[in-house]
Parts: structure tokens; C-alpha cells; sequence
């Protein structure tokens, strides 16, 4: 059966949909040795070429799920020469990618894929999957910060909203907190909690969707059953 190149190049886990239809777009694509075109389809026995380089034969679709520890990149190829969440994934993973970010001092939950098209629909803000973040903080003004984290923040010229907070400890100067967000802006976490004049010292990414960190222990994988990606994302593999 014919599909859209865009969407035969990101199952091959060579790129992101998206980037593929950055590729196509710039004419880097060939069909059958013509520049091909963002609405063209192959099946199999087509020649499609990248860079004039044949895509990988597709791979099997895999996803992990990570426990991130702090002091390592999301990145997989780092300049500054930092850990890399690279050298914690299992010897068989094959090429596999972040899905969406944590920062190098945040913690947690991420998930890893070579699934390009599932990848990008699960980061598009219009799929709304919530994250839920245990985050511990301090300040000289705990009750007031909190208060002020449970209204809307206007980052990057978007108003965003913690969808929930729930306050699991607190005393005078501190609190562990868990917020859970829709947007997935880059460093929100972070930046909502400095508006609110607090200070983060952890963060940890808890869940994805229905999807929890749970007992998996720091710098551990494990892959997502059939049943847990479909409960947190549904069947994006279609």
C-alpha cells in the first residue's frame, strides 16, 4: 500500500516526520531518481533516496522509558563532550530518540522511541498530554509562592495554567510540590516557579499521561508495553 514519504521516512527512524517534510520540502528528497514532492507516496520496491543515500530498511518499533538522572543531556550528540542519556540505553536499542526534552539538571521520566511520526504527535501541543512534576522548592515566602503558582503565567506570549497542584510537604522556607502542566514549554517548570519567587532544587518528571515513573531506579529502562503506550498516547502508529 502506498503511503506519504514523510511518513516512510520517519518509521525508518532516520529523522521526525516533521524534519522529513523539511527535507522533501528543500528538495534533498528523491522518488524513483525525481526531486519528490511534500504530497508524493511509495510503496514497496521504490527507490527513496535521502542526501542520495537510501533510507534504512524500517525498523522495529521501539519505546522505552528512561529514569532520568540529573547531569545528563537529553541531546545525543554533544559538543561540550556531557553525559549523554545515550550511554544508558541498552546495548540492542538501536537508534532510538528522545521524545521532547528535560533539562541537564532535571530528573525523571523520558521517553525514547524510533518512531518519528509517533514521537512528533506526542509532543505537538495539540495532543494536550499532561506531566506531571514532583518539584521541590524554597523561599522566604513559601504560602505566597504557591498561591502564585496556581494562577496563570504569560510565557513566551502564551498564557499557561498548572492544570493541578498538590502540596505533599511544606514548612516555613520549603515544599515538594506536584505540578502538572499541558503545555510542555521549554524550562516551564522552572520559569513558572521563578515568577513566583521561588527556587527550584529538584525536579522530577513523575508522568506522562497515564504513564508513571514508579519504582524504576535512576539511569534504569525499560520498554512500554503495547497496552501502556496505547492508555498514555493512544495508537499513534496507524
Amino acid at each position: 500500500m502506498a503511503e506519504r514519504l514523510q511518513k516512510i521516512i520517519a518509521e525508518s527512524g532516520l529523522m521526525s516526520r516533521r524534519a522529513a517534510e523539511e527535507a522533501i520540502t528543500a528538495g534533498r528528497v528523491t522518488l524513483n531518481g525525481r526531486t519528490a514532492g511534500l504530497g508524493d507516496k511509495a510503496e514497496e520496491g521504490d527507490s527513496v533516496l535521502v542526501d542520495d543515500k537510501p533510507i534504512p530498511a524500517t525498523e522495529k518499533k521501539r519505546y522505552f522509558i528512561l529514569n532520568k538522572p540529573r547531569g545528563y543531556v537529553c541531546s545525543l550528540h554533544d559538543e561540550k563532550g556531557r553525559l549523554s542519556v545515550r550511554e544508558l540505553l541498552p546495548s540492542d536499542a538501536g537508534r532510538i530518540y528522545p521524545v521532547g526534552r528535560l533539562d541537564i539538571m532535571s530528573e525523571g521520566l523520558l521517553l525514547m522511541t524510533n518512531d518519528g511520526d509517533f514521537a512528533m504527535n506526542c509532543m505537538h501541543p495539540s495532543r494536550g498530554v499532561l506531566k506531571t512534576y514532583r518539584t521541590s522548592v524554597s523561599g522566604s515566602q513559601i504560602n505566597s509562592g504557591i498561591h502564585r503558582l496556581r494562577e496563570p503565567f504569560l510565557l513566551d506570549g502564551a498564557e499557561v495554567q498548572a492544570v493541578k497542584l498538590r502540596v505533599l510537604k511544606q514548612n516555613a522556607e520549603q515544599a515538594v510540590l506536584d505540578i502538572t502542566v499541558r503545555e510542555g514549554k521549554n524550562r516551564e517548570i522552572r520559569r513558572m516557579c521563578e515568577m513566583a519567587g521561588l527556587h527550584v532544587d529538584r525536579l522530577i518528571r513523575v508522568s506522562v499521561g497515564g504513564l508513571a515513573l514508579g519504582n524504576l531506579p535512576t539511569g534504569k529502562t525499560r520498554e512500554l508495553s503495547a497496552e501502556e503506550i496505547a492508555s498514555v498516547f493512544g495508537d499513534q502508529r496507524k
